[in-house]
């Protein structure tokens, strides 16, 4: 279990903690092994698809609703649960391999992810706030999503021995392992939650109601239930039209090569490499999105243009390396997907940046359905276009988005100059 003495300062002990959590939470040895699983329990590929399918609904239909749970009850508290709930459904899939446990499974799996979601951002935020430090969201939210590839990393690793050691049972226990100690480091968060009365604006470095001088959590009497805490976050985004544009921004920004991810692989075989080769090309792909979560602090020094000019690049570089149908592409392709993931930071930051009222995890939820709605309608449009032209061309159809969005993006002067409670410098790159 992961110790942070009182000595070190609150700050670092939140950056640990929450690089811990993101570490632990993705180290799941069945990542790579869980289809063979399916397959080798004589699931069919339409099996199999329509688990995908309940894991999706899941994740879409619980979002919105866990995040006003989250406001209104308690951030840390979902945190640990939800690494719960997936453990829950890993231990089904070794116990009784069947359809209906693997189905349970990704209904564990996908609430879990839900609970994690909107939650975990806005713990964050909180916390980073309080002390007066939220300039620092974008260099922890970076370094935490490097923490999380790092975990699936490492857990591509020590799949195969661990697999050859004890079968899928042993690889099942190792994945229930993580998930309880990701549940025990999410205890160490800190949560000072803000008042839920009149909507103040934030104040950095200023205690919230309903927590004393030390930190601790206290009562608020005017703490609304769940369906206020939902009403109030579909109040904000639906009213502030900053809040508004910066939520839209995030599933813009990231549903479109989150969903291209996924084939990844088919491409990089479609380059006439051997199989055993596609590892190595798709450890560009990885390589590129753990550089881009690490450059968020940089990049929050580009304008609006920037941001756009980031955006495009990305989207050529992603077109130009698929279209070459070389393995020597796939350097294009890790360039892309660096660029992809810092802007994916940087949109995350605008939008935390935006929300000033006590809802921020059910704001943050709504930003992650709508990227989970987006993904789906990526899977479908991918179906159609690379059955009819092949991947390569579909990778180089699907970037067409950014580039209309970069070119909205670099078409106004500056940014819009927002009420100055919910803006940020000119230079922060997310204006």
């Amino acid at each position: 279990m992961l110790v942070v003495s009182a000595r070190v300062p609150a700050e670092r002990r939140l950056a640990v903690t929450l690089y811990a959590y993101a570490f632990l939470t993705d180290l799941v040895l069945l990542y790579p092994v869980y289809t063979l699983l399916f397959a080798d329990t004589g699931l069919s590929v339409g099996q199999i698809s329509s688990l995908f399918v309940l894991w999706s609904a899941a994740g879409i239909l619980l979002e919105v609703p866990s995040g006003a749970w989250a406001d209104a009850v308690s951030r840390r508290l979902l945190l640990c649960l939800a690494p719960l709930l997936t453990a829950a459904g890993f231990a089904l899939w070794v116990l009784v391999p069947s359809y209906l446990a693997f189905a349970v499974g990704f209904l564990l799996w996908g609430a879990g992810g839900a609970l994690r979601s909107g939650a975990l951002e806005a713990l964050v935020w909180t916390e980073l706030d309080r002390l007066g430090a939220a300039g620092r969201y974008a260099r922890l939210t970076g370094r935490a999503r490097t923490a999380e590839l790092l975990g699936v990393v490492g857990a591509m690793g020590l799949a195969a021995p661990v697999l050859a050691l004890g079968g899928y049972p042993a690889v099942g226990a190792a994945s229930v392992a993580a998930c309880l100690a990701a549940a025990a480091v999410a205890t160490l968060f800190p949560e000072h939650r803000p008042g839920h009365g009149p909507r103040n604006h934030r104040q950095a470095g200023t205690d919230r109601p309903g927590t004393d001088q030390r930190g601790t959590d206290q009562p608020d009497a005017a703490e609304p239930g769940w369906l206020a805490s939902l009403r109030g976050g579909l109040a904000e985004a639906r009213a502030d039209r900053s809040v508004r544009a910066a939520l839209l921004l995030v599933p813009a920004v990231a549903a479109v090569w989150g969903g291209l991810d996924e084939y990844t692989p088919l491409l990089a075989r479609d380059t006439g490499v051997p199989a055993a080769t596609v590892p190595l090309l798709l450890l560009l792909v990885w390589a590129g999105t753990t550089v881009g979560g690490l450059l968020a602090p940089v990049g929050e020094r580009l304008t609006d243009r920037g941001f756009a000019a980031l955006l495009a690049g990305a989207a050529l570089a992603l077109a130009a390396g698929a279209l070459v149908r070389h393995p020597a592409g796939f350097v294009l392709v890790g360039v892309a997907f660096a660029a992809f993931q810092l802007a994916t930071v940087l949109a995350d930051v605008r939008l935390q940046a935006r929300i000033s009222g006590p809802d921020r995890a059910t704001v943050t939820s709504l930003a992650g359905m709508a990227t989970d709605l987006a993904i789906v309608g990526v899977y479908a449009g991918y179906g159609v276009v690379a059955g009819a032209a092949g991947h390569a061309v579909a990778f180089a159809v699907a970037v067409l988005p950014y580039l209309l969005l970069a070119g909205r993006l670099g078409a106004r002067r500056s940014a819009r100059r927002v009420r100055s409670n919910r803006s940020l410098p000119e230079n922060t790159g997310v204006s």
